[in-house]
């Protein structure tokens, strides 16, 4: 009998940096190696160029990854539109979703939650996040983990979580950092995905484009000296939560 290949997705919300091709060959290989294993095909949407799989093709896959980007998941261009389209028809499916900062805002417009910008501001650099361990379910894909450490790149956030959400963590500069909703949808606001090399290109591109001032520059640097991510065990509870892995 031939042993079926998983298949799963990325919905990349971001164009290729410069930076990000010549050292990864781009942001797909960032995220295969973050979330993927030996075996598992990962096919490569560009969903901010319009490119999005047919509907015939969503039953194939076990499980979707939306991306970061640098645009606002609340507005109505065209193909942030369709891509709410297509993650509504893929919840009622019940498919899993890892949601990533911008992804993460994408589900909670999706389910009807509230997203803007952030409320105290941009958040760049390394950051902790305290989980609420009273709302882990025993047995899931979470460990007995209290804090973790973790890479921030946004200026929108999750300003009021569906109803159907169960915001599992939480930090001093968001209050919805990770929910989840029932089984199937995961999304964090930070970057498990990230190390500090690509973070910090980030930093440079968009304080040239004046996305970001001065201070925040100098202060998400200095977290970057002062705090390692967490970024082994934030990638082992993606891909336990993708794959149906249980600790």
């Amino acid at each position: 009998m031939v042993k079926q290949i998983r298949r799963y997705a990325l919905f990349q919300a971001t164009p290729d940096s410069e930076f990000v091709k010549e050292m990864y060959g781009g942001y797909f290989n960032v995220f295969v190696s973050a979330f993927g294993d030996e075996g598992e095909q990962w096919d490569l949407f560009r969903v901010i160029e319009g490119e999005f799989p047919c509907d015939d093709d969503l039953e194939k896959y076990e499980g979707f990854v939306i991306s970061g980007s640098l645009h606002d998941a609340f507005t109505e261009e065209d193909w942030i539109i369709e891509l709410c389209s297509v993650c509504q028809k893929l919840d009622v499916m019940k498919k899993k979703i890892l949601g990533i900062c911008f992804g993460h805002q994408i589900i909670c417009r999706v389910r009807g939650g509230k997203v803007g910008r952030a409320r105290r501001g941009p958040d760049i650099g390394l950051g902790n996040i305290t989980i609420v361990q009273d709302l882990i379910k025993p047995g899931g894909y979470f460990d007995q983990t209290k804090s973790l450490s973790i890479i921030q790149c946004h200026r929108d956030e999750v300003l009021e979580p569906p109803e159907s959400a169960i915001v599992i963590g939480f930090s001093d500069k968001c209050d919805v950092e990770i929910f989840s909703v029932e089984d199937h949808l995961l999304c964090f606001q930070g970057h498990p995905e990230y190390n500090k090399e690509i973070l910090l290109e980030i930093i440079d591109r968009v304080h040239k484009i004046k996305f970001i001032e001065e201070e925040i520059v100098e202060k998400a640097k200095d977290s970057i000296e002062k705090i390692e991510p967490d970024t082994q065990r934030l990638q082992m509870l993606c891909k336990n939560f993708l794959k149906g892995h249980l600790v």
